[in-house]
């Protein structure tokens, strides 16, 4: 008699209980300010339980938010407070963060920046917090906040490269992101990524053997990210400096304000989208004469990329966008330097507009930039994609369609929009669609949209 195939035995995955206490910023705490970070953090549990989750597994290469949560169904944290500051519990955290039975130092770093920027945003962003967000001025009043909350600010010469690209890149890719990385590291440059694997981790790898060349004791690689990313993309093993901003939004003005300069590696939708974002403030009349340094660039296997990332722009934005970014293919060496030169203008200028070197006050974010986008079916369907309109316009509505294809990728609520009712439906010009259409196949084919599986289509093209 034959027997019924036997279900796979999943063999449980090993956890650690532990009890931790904060350094850095959380450690001189009064009784008061423990109190409401204890409160706030009660407020919003399951956040911190999914943030804590993501920094705990730092190094996962899967891309799915849910696969954590599946695996350590049973973890858990709580935030308490002492006469002596405040203690945070962890039960059934994953084994990997720690050695030994004591928690890595740098994921327990992490760990205190996840339950800083929480409480953060529930005590200073709350309805009782006081401020206005929902002015242009009152926005950036709130990212300004939360970055010096999280000692990101530092008043310093401009060095500060930010790094965009994908987290599912070639290795060829990879292998150049961290040859660009070296060399700015090499001329004293410090990197500030998404904070997840393959773009935004190579560059802070390369650099980190450059700083180490050049004997630089406190080098900064800066993380910055936001609670719907944080989970599908664990910080790499290389951020010093975690910040989680409230929104995707306020997440790309964090980039825009402390940023120098930024290097646009090969990447998919998510890295799309930052290109809209960047250009649609940069072709603003107000930031005319602004000198802000944008470069493409990737190995040789990656110029028909940007070609079509350069074709795309002409088609929706017009040849002015173009005057704003240089592509540069093949030439770490090239990308650094012409990275440095444009730096030195930007610091020329800052200190001609007596401006802040940590902080870009003179750039123009609209509140269109601003706003939190909710990818909705109706909200994707009512963009409005059309030839005609100013560039800075179509370039914000064109970023919310990229916003909701990465929430449809990535982000749990959008995934479980998509496993509800189905993808997204892009409505707008026919030849803007067709370009579109294009590109997103592109990043299919490539395997630009997921590191792990085959990838389903979260959206559905309509000219």
């Amino acid at each position: 008699m034959s027997q019924a195939p036997r279900a796979p035995i999943h063999t449980p995955l090993p956890t650690v209980n532990a009890r931790i206490y904060p350094s850095g910023g959380l450690d001189v705490l009064s009784r008061d300010e423990v109190a409401r970070l204890r409160d706030a953090s009660s407020g919003m549990h399951d956040l911190l339980r999914r943030c804590a989750l993501a920094v705990l597994t730092t190094g996962s290469v899967s891309d799915d938010p849910r696969a954590a949560q599946e695996q350590y169904k049973d973890f858990d944290i709580q935030v308490h407070q002492q006469d002596r500051g405040m203690r945070i519990d962890l039960s059934n955290a994953p084994a990997m963060a720690f050695v030994d039975g004591e928690i890595i130092r740098g994921v327990a770093e992490l760990l205190f920046a996840v339950v800083r920027d929480l409480a953060f945003r529930a005590i200073e962003l709350g309805e009782d917090g006081g401020r206005d967000l929902d002015s242009t001025d009152g926005i950036t009043d709130a990212v300004f906040g939360l970055l010096r909350n999280a000692r990101i600010l530092e008043p310093a010469d401009p060095n500060l490269v930010v790094c965009w690209g994908g987290h599912s890149i070639s290795r060829e890719e990879y292998i150049y992101t961290k040859q660009v990385g070296y060399e700015l590291g090499l001329r004293g440059l410090d990197i500030c990524t998404g904070c997840g694997p393959g773009a935004m981790k190579g560059p802070m790898k390369g650099a980190n053997i450059a700083h180490a060349k050049q004997r630089r004791r406190h080098p900064r690689y800066i993380g910055v990210t936001e609670p719907g990313i944080i989970a599908a993309e664990s910080p790499n093993p290389i951020v010093n400096h975690l910040v989680i901003m409230p929104d995707i939004e306020k997440r790309l003005e964090a980039f825009v304000r402390i940023g120098h300069g930024i290097i646009v590696f090969p990447g998919g939708v998510g890295t799309a989208e930052e290109i809209l974002y960047l250009l649609g403030i940069l072709l603003r009349e107000e930031n005319a004469e602004l000198p802000f340094p944008l470069i493409f660039t990737g190995p040789t296997a990656s110029a028909a990329y940007f070609e079509q990332i350069d074709r795309f722009l002409r088609l929706t934005l017009g040849e002015a966008a173009t005057s704003r970014y240089e592509i540069v293919i093949a030439d770490p060496t090239e990308v650094a330097k012409k990275m440095t030169a444009g730096i030195r203008k930007v610091r020329e200028h800052r200190i001609a507009q007596k401006d802040s070197f940590f902080f870009n006050w003179s750039i123009d974010i609209p509140l269109e930039f601003q706003q939190p986008f909710r990818p909705t079916h109706e909200a994707m369907a009512a963009l409005d994609l059309h030839k005609g309109r100013k560039p800075h316009e179509l370039a914000a509505d064109l970023r919310r369609a990229f916003s909701g294809i990465v929430a449809g990728n990535v982000k749990e609520e959008g995934m479980r929009h998509i496993d509800e009712r189905g993808p997204f439906e892009i409505h707008g010009d026919p030849e803007m669609m067709q370009s579109l259409d294009q590109l997103l196949r592109a990043f299919v084919e490539q395997r630009r949209m997921k590191i792990q599986g085959d990838y389903q289509p979260c959206y559905r093209v309509l000219g």
